[in-house]
């Protein structure tokens, strides 16, 4: 079976490229023009534009992709509508249609361009089991008992669903006090450090117009294929540092996610954040949350007295 490696950024695609070679089973790394990926090695790869959406399509059944690995973020391309070709143009409409469905109705309408070419799409926790961590206390340091806090935390996680919006927030005496917003998990957690922004600053980024629907189609397009997962919005606002002490990460997939295109990621920098925002652990779901460089995590949540739990 060949597999297409669609690869974005972090510390995931490598993984999955490892895994794949081990497996005798070398990807086809498939990158966005201008955005590398951190997988090394000699794999064939192909790069494509959102533009081309369709072009793109069609290499992957002329190369026999059986199977497809979307993992990895992604940053916004500018989008030309001039240089959409005739292979993407029929896709417009459906992708339009998907996205008033909301995000995830545009995600499931990507997968569906890949299966009605006969390609199977699967997750990078399928490929490197790994990834997934059994359920249980991975620290030194034992959690408080938390059931109230994640209960309310798992009812916050449904109501995010159903808005279609981000999949972590931060818990303290069962109260949810900020959630995720369209920057991603690690600067939901960086609002609370020492040296945070003010607390309504918007993150530094060009200015982002788009005048036809095309564009904005193939903006949100493109978003998802880097994992709809960190770029959803939705928070309770800014809270004071204070407010956040003591408290805890909880990181979740939404009901009925797409897992195998949008799972959601704690890696190190996710660990050390916790730390210097003054949390006193991070709780994840068990089966919907892959670690990046467990040990490591592991070691800097031990180091800081901090507890990760991956509740079942």
């Amino acid at each position: 079976m060949t597999v297409a490696l669609i690869a974005g950024t972090g510390g995931v695609p490598p993984i999955v490229a490892r895994a794949l070679d081990a497996q005798g089973r070398p990807p086809i790394v498939c990158e966005m023009s201008g955005f590398a990926s951190g997988v090394t090695g000699e794999y064939m790869r192909v790069p494509f534009r959102i533009e081309t959406l369709g072009t793109f399509l069609n290499r992957l059944q002329a190369l026999d992709v059986t199977e497809v690995c979307m993992v990895g973020a992604m940053q916004r391309p500018n989008i030309d509508p001039t240089a959409v070709d005739a292979a993407t143009a029929p896709l417009i409409e459906t992708l339009v249609a998907a996205m008033a469905q909301g995000d995830d109705g545009t995600l499931r309408a990507i997968v569906a361009l890949f299966e009605e070419r006969g390609m199977t799409v699967v997750g990078a926790h399928q490929i490197a089991p790994q990834l997934l961590p059994a359920a249980g206390v991975l620290t030194q340091t034992l959690p408080p008992d938390l059931t109230v806090d994640v209960s309310v935390a798992t009812r916050a996680l449904a109501e995010m669903g159903q808005a279609d919006l981000g999949q972590a927030m931060i818990v303290n005496k069962g109260h949810v006090i900020a959630r995720e917003d369209a920057r991603g998990t690690d600067a939901l957690l960086q609002d609370f450090c020492a040296d945070r922004p003010a607390p309504h600053e918007a993150p530094h980024q060009a200015p982002h117009q788009t005048s036809d629907p095309f564009s904005t189609v193939m903006d949100t397009a493109s978003d998802l294929l880097g994992g709809a997962a960190d770029w959803l919005s939705g928070r309770d606002g800014h809270a004071p540092q204070t407010e956040a002490v003591g408290g805890f990460l909880f990181k979740g997939p939404k009901p009925d996610q797409d897992l195998r295109v949008d799972m959601p990621t704690i890696g190190p920098s996710t660990a050390a954040r916790a730390r210097e925002a003054g949390l006193a652990g991070i709780v994840i779901q068990e089966g919907g949350v892959m670690i990046v460089d467990a040990p490591a995590v592991i070691a800097t949540l031990n180091a800081a007295g901090l507890y990760l739990w991956v509740s079942p």
